[in-house]
């Protein structure tokens, strides 16, 4: 077993902050520490998504060890979704959702290089994002820009925390067709990874 991913909880509320660390203290693959340490990934839990809010998630972010950041609310609308990321959350996950077990597997994906969205904000941010022509036509970007069908479909399920094997099972193609059309938009957009390719592609509407 390698060493424990180093976790920091971060909370407005300290009721809320003193839950989360109890919920995941114990687990072997977490090493809590106190936010102003070195941390791999850092848990930000909000009531809403607010100005306030994005400011701490984008703290959260910075500094020398720019640790991921999981943003738990108790409720987001897809714009708000949109907005987390933008501050530079990687994974989104609701309050009554959550459990030990969901945030642990959460940490995980998001230390890994992945990102995780509920399935409804994508949902959402895909409708959202199909009303907002002008969005794009800001960018005057033609439609070398936008994504086809198989890349929405295989960019939702890396969203939502699914391995490359999982996917390919599930949209019935090869794990190489997977990785295929994750490279290809990752070089085509100049992203870094695939969770660059998702937060991208949340933010500017091609999901």
């Amino acid at each position: 077993m390698g060493n424990p991913l180093l976790l920091c909880v971060v909370a407005l509320d300290p009721v809320l902050e003193a839950g989360a660390v109890s919920a995941l203290s114990g687990n072997p693959d977490i090493a809590l520490v106190e936010p102003e340490e070195k941390a791999d990934v850092a848990v930000v839990i909000v009531d809403r998504v607010g100005s306030r809010e994005l400011d701490l998630v984008n703290a959260s972010g910075s500094g020398p060890h720019r640790p991921a950041v999981i943003v738990v609310a108790s409720d987001m609308s897809p714009v708000e979704a949109a907005d987390a990321i933008g501050a530079g959350a990687r994974g989104l996950l609701r309050r009554q959702e959550v459990n030990a077990d969901r945030l642990v597997r959460t940490v995980l994906t998001v230390a890994g290089g992945d990102c995780t969205v509920p399935p409804d904000l994508i949902d959402g941010l895909l409708d959202q994002g199909a009303e907002s022509d002008s969005y794009r036509g800001e960018r005057g970007r033609g439609r070398d820009w936008d994504l086809d069908e198989r890349e929405r479909a295989v960019l939702r399920m890396v969203a939502d925390g699914r391995e490359t094997d999982e996917i390919a099972r599930e949209l019935c193609y090869s794990a190489r067709t997977v990785t295929t059309v994750v490279r290809d938009i990752t070089q085509r957009f100049r992203l870094r990874n695939r969770a660059h390719a998702v937060a991208y592609a949340l933010r500017t509407g091609l999901l």
